[in-house]
């Protein structure tokens, strides 16, 4: 599906974990022949991180100078949020008690408990506030562990949508927060738009040989 190849990425997961699991085009269980990835670099991780505002400006500054200073480090970090973001979609896409989630949990589990020890209370909201990913070289998988987490606990299942493959969308994951749920494109500007588009010229097509 080389027409899912946007070259600016969207943010259409409504959740920072899905963000993630969304930076492969297209979605698929398995992966697919054309697959591409929009985060094949540490360079595309930070720019990634930057527009989706993982990081705020200051944030991703310091973060480069760390991977600057530290070798391994920048390619450290891209290695660690793959592994987390191919686990989450690991267990998203299968929901059940297999060999393969129970190792995608194994791994996120691990890299949580990484996270929470470079994490520490600060001042904040009633009482105190968590900061995840207070190390810069390690501040962007830290980050989006922590999210993955929150996201496993705490998703609506019934909210869950995947852009329909099959009639030509991306496989990308979201959440449908549309009032009555109806939501069924990651964004209709694209996908939908170009599903509607097929669907009008197979129409023509079919009308035409008739």
């Amino acid at each position: 599906m080389a027409e899912a190849r946007n070259e600016v990425f969207r943010i259409v997961g409504g959740h920072p974990a899905l963000e993630l699991v969304n930076t492969v085009a297209p979605r698929v269980v398995g992966g697919a022949d054309d697959e591409h990835d929009y985060i094949p670099d540490a360079g595309r991780l930070l720019a990634w991180s930057r527009r989706t505002g993982l990081l705020d400006e200051a944030e991703a500054a310091a973060v480069g100078a760390a991977w600057g200073s530290a070798p391994g480090a920048a390619e450290q970090a891209l290695h660690a949020t793959v592994e987390i973001r191919e686990a989450v979609y690991t267990v998203l896409s299968r929901r059940d008690q297999s060999a393969e989630t129970a190792a995608a949990l194994e791994l996120l589990t691990l890299r949580w408990s990484a996270a929470a020890a470079r994490s520490m209370l600060v001042p904040g909201g009633a009482v105190a506030e968590l900061m995840v990913g207070t190390s810069p070289a390690s501040m962007i998988p830290d980050r989006l562990v922590s999210a993955a987490v929150e996201l496993l606990r705490t998703v609506d299942l019934r909210q869950l949508r995947s852009c329909p493959i099959e009639e030509g969308g991306c496989g990308w994951l979201f959440l449908d927060r549309s009032r009555n749920g109806s939501r069924r494109w990651c964004s209709m500007e694209d996908c939908g738009t170009r599903a509607k588009i097929r669907k009008l010229s197979e129409r023509r097509r079919s009308a035409s040989t008739d």
